[in-house]
């Protein structure tokens, strides 16, 4: 109590939430725009800290974070083209909404459900941060294989109407993930001698391509722009009934937000699509979903907020960061002297607790700024299309160019982008390409690891509670799928 009430004075301070807000708007913009990064805006504006306190600076910083994560969802309803990664399963059933003149609807859901798992994961921080913590520090190689494991086998929920070529495009997603540089042997693998491949496909730079370029060749939106912004203009308020709907759904993102959060090198990608399939499978409306659910845009959204606060619980506790962006933060919590580890709270832990009570504030403000903004960004549907497809397609070749500052990952996006389009006209699911892109590396480097530590025995696979946990969770979650395929079938047969 004494550590929190100290805590509290130093936070209520006008200087600190003036701050906040800034890098709320700041986190917002970046994650609204395709290809300019919520890590690109940390890095950016991280010199802005140095001459800060700590709280102001991390109030600042995690107002980028926070806001990141929900800005992404604004252009992923909008315009098909998720600002980041982990909007990408937003976008499944926010764009087919935006086409039916119920963008603001959608907004107003990704806001609301960002809220509620930004709100969710601040808790977490501040309640169960050392708790949560000694649990991370049981799991080893074999059980983040595993976790990887189960995350690949959401590729069967986002596949469309063929399981098959779901697979197919989710081994393409994984062999892409293999350019580059062996993480164990450091041999290169497929560059062909070309030096700009010895990294690998840098992730935003594939989203570009499979997203948003492909969809500027793909269709011409003129009929349904001018549908959508004819009929966009409606108050966008959530009834009851939709309320009821997306309660169980929000509540399991937040927590399977918070597990993944917590668990380094995960992030939110995983985390919403996690919660998307989860909400597909107790949804009593399944075909709903990728056709404008709004239980789908509540559990992607809330998983992807719920992630932010859980991040840091390794970082402070352990000085471990839970993902780039939070690594980088890492930098503005050694610069005012706060080194992570078990004696920070200890030796700063009226600062810890102003920074953990700051996160809840940063996502009751995002709220706020959200709210009053939302009808400003909802008009981008009303530009005409003439004037948006070459917007779209600058912001593209400019994001995709600030990445690295190179010519050759603009001509990757173009790649990306026919091979998306060339896939989409034989009818072949994109969103497992991503999500063997995310989990590629995690999931290889990890399995090779383990088999390494033990000598090439496949019993480390279930050497622990948490593996047998995994395990059991993966079984269960094949039964499923295969179920709920053998059901489509004889739905299809009658």
């Amino acid at each position: 109590m004494e550590y929190l009430s100290g805590g509290l004075a130093l936070l209520f301070h006008w200087s600190n939430f003036i701050w906040m807000n800034i890098g709320l708007l700041i986190g917002i913009i970046f994650g609204a725009i395709p290809g300019l990064t919520v890590i690109l805006a940390i890095v950016l504006f991280l010199p802005f800290t140095y001459t800060l306190g700590p709280i102001q600076s991390f109030m600042f910083l995690l107002g980028i974070y926070c806001a990141g994560g929900y800005g992404g969802s604004i252009s992923a309803i909008l315009i098909h083209t998720p600002g980041t990664p982990h909007a990408t399963a937003t976008m499944l059933d926010g764009y087919p909404l935006c086409k039916r003149g119920l963008a603001r609807k959608a907004m107003n859901i990704a806001l609301q459900a960002s809220t509620f798992g930004g709100v969710i994961s601040a808790f977490s921080l501040l309640f169960f941060a050392p708790q949560v913590a000694k649990l991370a520090q049981t799991m080893g190689t074999p059980e983040y294989f595993l976790v990887c494991l189960f995350g690949l086998t959401i590729i069967a929920g986002v596949s469309g109407k063929s399981l098959v070529k779901g697979i197919i495009a989710g081994c393409f997603g994984l062999f892409v993930s293999t350019v580059g540089i062996d993480p164990m042997t450091g041999c290169t693998r497929y560059i062909f001698d070309n030096i700009n491949l010895y990294s690998g496909f840098d992730l935003v730079i594939c989203l570009i391509g499979l997203f948003a370029l492909s969809e500027v060749l793909r269709k011409d939106k003129r009929s349904e722009q001018a549908k959508v912004g004819a009929i966009a203009t409606g108050s966008g308020k959530i009834t009851k009934k939709e309320y009821k709907r997306m309660a169980l759904p929000a509540i399991l993102a937040s927590v399977i937000g918070v597990i993944i959060g917590i668990i380094p090198g995960t992030g939110a990608s995983m985390a919403s699509f996690f919660s998307y399939n989860v909400a597909r499978n107790i949804s009593k409306h399944p075909e709903e979903f990728g056709n404008g659910s709004i239980e789908g845009i509540a559990a992607a959204e809330t998983a992807n907020n719920a992630v932010t606060g859980a991040t840091l619980i390794p970082l402070l506790t352990m000085g471990i960061p839970g993902d780039g962006c939070v690594a980088i933060m890492l930098g503005a919590l050694m610069i005012n002297g706060l080194t992570p580890g078990p004696n920070l709270f200890k030796d700063h832990g009226a600062v810890m607790y102003a920074i953990m009570v700051g996160l809840l504030f940063v996502n009751l403000f995002m709220f706020i700024q959200g709210k009053y903004l939302t009808s400003l960004f909802a008009r981008v549907i009303n530009v005409p299309l003439a004037v948006l497809t070459p917007i779209i397609v600058i912001f593209c070749f400019a994001g995709a160019f600030s990445v690295n500052s190179s010519t050759f990952d603009i001509g990757t996006t173009i790649v990306f982008s026919v091979i998306a389009y060339v896939l989409t006209c034989l009818d072949f699911p994109t969103i497992p390409i991503l999500l063997g892109l995310v989990l590629g590396d995690l999931t290889e480097e990890n399995f090779r690891r383990s088999l390494i530590l033990s000598d090439g025995n496949w019993d480390i696979f279930a050497s622990s509670p948490v593996c047998i946990v995994f395990l059991t969770l993966l079984v269960g979650s094949l039964g499923i799928i295969i179920y709920g395929k053998w059901r489509e079938a004889r739905k299809g047969e009658a």
